[in-house]
């Protein structure tokens, strides 16, 4: 089953309906999707980040992650007090 759901060049989301919670998270574990909704489908929040696997992921919506895409990140090193030998010639 597992192989069939992922034998495709998408994965933006999935369902699973199950009576056994432990089960269907088992196999959402093993689905290739961005998403999936385990006894409901389509239900999004800004909250956890929305994005696909393969061709459906072009970028993250909602989520720290989403915000992120708009970041550019810096780095600066601060030396406090004396400086490097090297530094002073």
């Amino acid at each position: 089953m597992i192989d069939r759901a992922n034998d495709t060049a998408y994965g933006l989301g999935a369902s699973i309906s199950s009576a056994g919670i432990a089960r269907a998270e088992a196999l959402a574990a093993r689905l290739v999707a961005g998403t999936v909704w385990i006894n409901e489908s389509q239900t999004l929040s800004p909250h956890p980040p929305f994005d696909g696997h393969r061709p459906s992921g072009i970028g993250v919506d909602g989520g720290v992650e989403g915000l992120l895409e708009f970041c550019q990140a810096q780095t600066a090193f601060v030396r406090r007090g004396a400086p490097h030998a090297w530094v002073l010639g």
